[in-house]
């Protein structure tokens, strides 16, 4: 190999990867950094990468494109994984490993390196949407091959080759694994690797406490285009700034906290804490404009889809040919869904409180319990219900 792209934060592990990479490997290193809304400045990767000799350094501001490409279209699918989980990691990996090969081709790399470890799910998702773009390019992922097993010896390593270390922010640094973005912010690890112990409250970062959240519930108004928001109390957004808004709003009102045990796609179960307040508004909100908008068969179908939408995107398939199918069914019927949606935040609940489309299917002249001047004949129901009775009969008849 001559050059290897290594998705870089910044941080102890990523940067140690860059020099064990150039020392086992004698290769020439770029590193790819991303803004995709993890809060914290991404410039200060730049002056480490400098600091280590590197001369090729992309730091680049996605979170337009990870909400519009990759989120929007997700939650088009209303998709969550086993009945709880609202995807936040699974999601970006896809947009981080097809810039590492974009820019792997830019510069005439045929090799690209991350830092996730052997246990988890992310090396999967890097990999796997990696080979789908580009079925020759080489990955090394270092948490597989080198004798580096704990923080100590990362520790060692770095001042053994003189990579710089802000050791004050060291000694401060969370005791849990945690990845941010626009969507979710995730904890692993420390007293959370026993499922019984509940986690503690300062641990949450984006979320105040439901017990501490206004007394004062908060409404708003979501408009929807084609299954997607476009504004917020009549405000026009970006995908991006809908979100940033709603993780505010959402935040301040104490939803979004979610601890669950998950089964990870190599295998064990893994227990994890996750705060993900806009996306906890964007599934309820968008279940409630296509309650009113989409045929009851095309919803339910929808629903028998999800769940392998969902695994899909979970294990790393996102640009697999069976997930771009999926997606455009699911985008198919999202044309109509279209209008605004009432929703109210109050410690840590979402409630819809309203919903209204020019393209309802919702007719009050129908449902309604008072006279609907012949618009329903209930007779029909009588021949309705011994059609649908008939085989159910005849097996009571054996």
């Amino acid at each position: 190999m001559n050059k290897v792209v290594l998705a870089y934060s910044g941080g102890l592990d990523t940067s140690i990867i860059a020099k064990w990479l150039t020392e086992t490997y004698d290769c020439e290193v770029v590193t790819f950094t991303a803004d995709i809304g993890q809060g914290e400045e991404v410039e200060p990767a730049r002056a480490k990468a400098v600091a280590m000799g590197i001369k090729e350094i992309y730091i680049e501001d996605l979170r337009e494109e990870f909400a519009r490409d990759f989120v929007f279209p997700m939650f088009r699918a209303n998709a969550i994984y086993e009945g709880e989980y609202l995807l936040g990691t699974s999601i970006a990996r896809p947009l981080i490993s097809k810039r590492l090969v974009e820019i792997a081709a830019a510069v005439g790399a045929d090799t690209i390196s991350h830092g996730a470890t052997g246990k988890g799910n992310d090396q999967v998702r890097f990999e796997l949407n990696a080979y789908a773009l580009n079925a020759d390019i080489k990955v090394i992922a270092p948490w597989r091959e080198w004798d580096l097993s704990s923080r100590s010896s990362l520790m060692d390593y770095a001042k053994e080759h003189n990579i710089p270390i802000d050791y004050h922010k060291q000694s401060k640094k969370s005791p849990y694994s945690m990845d941010a973005n626009l969507l979710h912010i995730s904890y692993e690890g420390d007293i959370l690797e026993d499922p019984w112990v509940e986690a503690e409250d300062d641990m949450w970062r984006w979320t105040v406490s439901p017990e501490d959240a206004p007394d004062q519930a908060e409404y708003i108004e979501i408009t929807y285009e084609k299954g997607d928001i476009v504004a917020i109390n009549g405000e026009t957004m970006s995908p991006a700034t809908v979100m940033e808004d709603l993780n505010r709003r959402a935040g301040a009102n104490g939803i979004g906290r979610l601890d669950l045990v998950e089964n990870r796609f190599v295998g064990m179960k893994s227990r994890g804490c996750y705060e993900t307040p806009a996306g906890t508004v964007m599934l309820r909100a968008h279940r409630a404009i296509e309650s009113i908008t989409l045929d009851r068969e095309a919803a339910h179908l929808k629903d028998e889809l999800m769940p392998k939408y969902a695994k899909l995107i979970y294990n790393g398939f996102w640009f697999a040919p069976e997930r771009e199918m999926m997606q455009a069914a699911i985008d198919a019927s999202q044309e109509n869904v279209s209008g605004v949606v009432r929703v109210k935040l109050y410690k840590g609940n979402v409630s819809i409180v309203g919903r209204k489309s020019d393209n309802s299917l919702f007719s009050e002249k129908i449902a309604t319990f008072e006279d609907d001047e012949g618009a329903y004949d209930q007779k029909d129901a009588a021949g309705f219900i011994k059609l649908n009775a008939l085989r159910l009969r005849l097996k009571a008849l054996q």
